[in-house]
């Protein structure tokens, strides 16, 4: 189930919007040009499965979107826990890359959750929007727009991504703090978790 909370980019403590509603997040969302939609589930997935596998399985929502929107490439992104080595310094490496806030100028962002969880916070207009994103859904980023992405202290997702360029992900960091001024994923995974269980 998705999830969307909403604060003045000054106040982490006051929660202007909080709901699971998808009309609501959409509502709330499409005014600042973010894609939020909700595909169907191919649950007979193994979650071993493989790039090629995912994206044959979803082969028409990909394929409709490609056509709509222009997109270039596609590919599959998966971080999981493993019982390699390197597993915890991986996972650090990958998180911190992505929590802090910048921007893309040539590409959107866009996303669908094939499993596991992320939360994208959009921070536009003086409010920090934080989307979290489970299976099923599909978030659209546009180019320009202030964000920082977070999965967590122990990421566990696959995500079907889109490009519009070849080059593919291309951040250009703000500098600034404010990913550490809001809840982070497993604070907001939480009290999400708490609240629907």
């Amino acid at each position: 189930m998705t999830l969307l909370t909403t604060w003045a980019d000054s106040d982490s403590r006051t929660v202007l919007l909080r709901t699971t509603e998808p009309a609501e997040i959409s509502a709330a969302l499409s005014p600042i040009g973010v894609r939020f939609e909700q595909w169907p589930v191919h649950d007979g997935l193994p979650s071993s499965a493989d790039s090629a596998t995912i994206l044959a399985a979803y082969r028409a929502e990909v394929d409709k979107l490609v056509t709509e929107e222009n997109f270039s490439t596609v590919d599959v992104a998966s971080l999981h826990p493993s019982e390699a080595p390197d597993w915890p310094e991986t996972a650090k490496a990958a998180r911190e890359r992505f929590l802090r806030e910048h921007t893309h100028d040539d590409d959107d962002e866009v996303r669908f959750f094939i499993a596991g969880a992320g939360i994208f916070y959009l921070h536009v207009q003086g409010k920090v929007h934080a989307v979290y994103c489970e299976k099923g859904d599909l978030l659209g980023v546009p180019r320009g727009t202030t964000h920082w992405f977070d999965m967590g202290a122990i990421p566990s997702f696959t995500a079907i991504r889109f490009f519009h360029e070849e080059d593919g992900w291309i951040g250009n960091f703000t500098g600034s703090d404010i990913a550490s001024r809001f809840p982070d994923f497993d604070e907001i995974r939480a009290g999400y978790k708490g609240e629907v269980s």
